[in-house]
């Protein structure tokens, strides 16, 4: 818990073991742990972490979700799981020590993530460097146009 850069504890009710597995091996791909938690050992562990502020929020049917890495992740993954189902709500999370509720969980699943974020700096990099090659090839695409027109009016000349 301690390492955890994102935590969200959700209340999941009624749901089979077919749809947890399906959702615990999308959010393991991810690099992202789903554990359905005691809620007294829950607090417990919780405390002289930056989850020590959901120790309140630790009752009835608990998972908590954890990343360590991308912030984003785990909330654009239960964001998308709770679309279609019902007995899945969230309840709170901290995100890098700050507690935020539901609400700001859906609106942090709107955000890029960060493999997103590095794709847009990569384009955003290359973009000069794409503008700069256009600018220098064009005198001479023009050039050739100009060749080729005046080839053609010649031909038609003679």
């Amino acid at each position: 818990m301690a390492k955890a850069k994102t935590a969200i504890l959700a209340e999941p009710k009624g749901l089979t073991v077919e749809v947890v597995t399906a959702l615990r091996k999308k959010l393991r791909d991810a690099k992202v742990d789903y554990r359905i938690v005691k809620n007294t050992l829950a607090a417990r562990a919780a405390k002289g972490t930056s989850l020590e502020a959901l120790a309140d929020s630790f009752k009835g049917p608990t998972a908590l979700v954890m990343s360590y890495d991308d912030v984003v992740i785990p909330a654009k993954l239960l964001a998308e799981f709770m679309k279609d189902r019902e007995n899945f709500a969230i309840r709170t999370a901290v995100v890098e020590g700050k507690v935020i509720d539901a609400k700001g969980v859906a609106a942090l699943a709107k955000l890029p993530g960060l493999q997103e974020l590095r794709q847009q700096l990569a384009a955003m990099l290359n973009q000069p460097a794409t503008r700069l090659a256009r600018v220098i090839g064009t005198p001479g695409q023009q050039l050739a146009r100009v060749v080729a027109a005046q080839r053609e009016k010649l031909e038609k000349q003679a």
